[in-house]
């Protein structure tokens, strides 16, 4: 790591070596694991939520460059990018090149840093998620709605595991020791909640409407999204307002439904369907008061 250089623009120019590189961004996400000196045993094991997930967005195109013959999505170039950048100068910042941090989600990757703990780690993942998806929300308005929908998904998930571990009662109400484990991002159960491939195919745009998507969705995820989630959803996105310190997230849900670039008057997809297993999830985990 060179010196003389402030650790933002560090940042700034590994990100963009790797800009209209797939393999490269992965790569590049790896190292950050492993710290300025490339020996952070602490860390590594949280790679493997932020590796897994980043694994799907490549399998369907999404961080193909915008020139190729099958282009990547903006939206989901600028968000995976955004979380890259935080990383990178979080791990400039450990190096000791020149600072201050240039954002507050790159301050809480330096917590991480400094402690690398469950709660740590999600707060500094989901603050650059949610900071880049409220970035650019005129990207996301640009893509179709079944990619809208499921950008929304995404948002309520990440921002569920958060609290799985930092917030059980709301994520699990009575159920809440098992929260921590569940939610912990060095295990694989991690990837079971974000999990999309069975719904989604590997392909970028989707060429369906969202509703098409849904009658594939397997019951865990059904279960998870109307059984489980939507019933808390007001109290996780308050509670995640306030844990990440980004007020304006609040402007991304409506009376309980969802609203990412997404119009409130559509709200109808995301009511609960009849179903046994949702019925039942409802009076075995009820939200907390």
């Amino acid at each position: 790591m060179g010196s003389g250089i402030p650790a933002a623009d560090w940042a700034r120019q590994q990100v963009a070596s790797v800009r209209d590189d797939p393999a490269g961004r992965m790569a590049l996400m790896e190292r950050c694991y492993y710290g300025p000196l490339g020996k952070a045993p602490r860390h590594l094991p949280f790679r493997r939520a932020a590796l897994s997930f980043m694994r799907w967005q490549l399998r369907r195109g999404l961080l193909q460059p915008l020139s190729d013959h099958r282009p990547g999505s903006p939206w989901w170039r600028a968000v995976n990018e955004r979380i890259l950048r935080d990383g990178c100068e979080a791990v400039a910042l450990s190096g000791e090149l020149a600072g201050p941090p240039s954002s507050p989600t790159v301050e809480s990757w330096t917590s991480f840093a400094d402690r690398p703990t469950a709660r740590a780690w999600y707060r500094a993942h989901n603050g650059s998620v949610v900071a880049a998806y409220l970035e650019h929300r005129d990207l996301a308005e640009a893509e179709n709605e079944a990619e809208r929908f499921f950008m929304n998904v995404v948002l309520c998930r990440v921002l569920y595991t958060h609290a799985l571990v930092a917030a059980p009662r709301i994520s699990l109400g009575w159920l809440r020791s098992l929260g921590p484990l569940l939610g912990d991002p060095r295990l694989g159960m991690i990837g079971v909640f974000l999990q999309l491939s069975r719904v989604l195919p590997d392909e970028y745009p989707l060429s369906a409407g969202a509703r098409s998507y849904l009658s594939d969705e397997h019951k865990f995820g059904r279960l998870l999204d109307y059984g489980v989630i939507t019933p808390r959803l007001r109290q996780l996105y308050e509670w995640s307002a306030r844990e990440l310190d980004e007020p304006d997230l609040l402007d991304c849900i409506r009376d309980g439904s969802l609203t990412y670039a997404w119009p409130f008057e559509e709200r109808g997809v995301w009511q609960p369907p009849r179903s046994f297993l949702v019925r039942t999830a409802h009076r075995v985990l009820p939200p907390a008061a």
